[in-house]
């Protein structure tokens, strides 16, 4: 199994846009079938150092990460969003 973690900060992270960017991230179940487990989460504590929303998959191999990058609702739908309005993120990908 493979962990797959993003840490975004948004170009301007006002309530509302980091709602609808976590629903967007979440709309993954059901839709994105390679995601085994998906977990999203806003920070509260908005430290200088701090991202403004994290987005954590599981997935069930390399492989499996590989064509999570090219899913067409992962493309289409949720990178759209992430590009127009994160301004940078992280990631991390190891294996559990």
């Amino acid at each position: 199994m493979v962990k797959h973690i993003v840490c975004f900060k948004l170009a301007e992270p006002t309530q509302e846009l980091l709602a609808k960017t976590r629903d967007i991230l979440l709309s993954m179940k059901g839709k994105v079938d390679l995601v085994k487990e998906l977990e999203v989460g806003v920070d509260f504590l908005k430290s200088e150092r701090s991202y403004d929303i994290i987005l954590q998959v599981v997935l069930e191999d390399e492989k499996a990460l590989e064509e999570y990058q090219r899913d067409e609702y992962h493309c289409n739908v949720v990178k759209k969003h992430m590009h127009a309005v994160a301004s940078s993120s992280i990631s991390v990908d190891y294996y559990i």
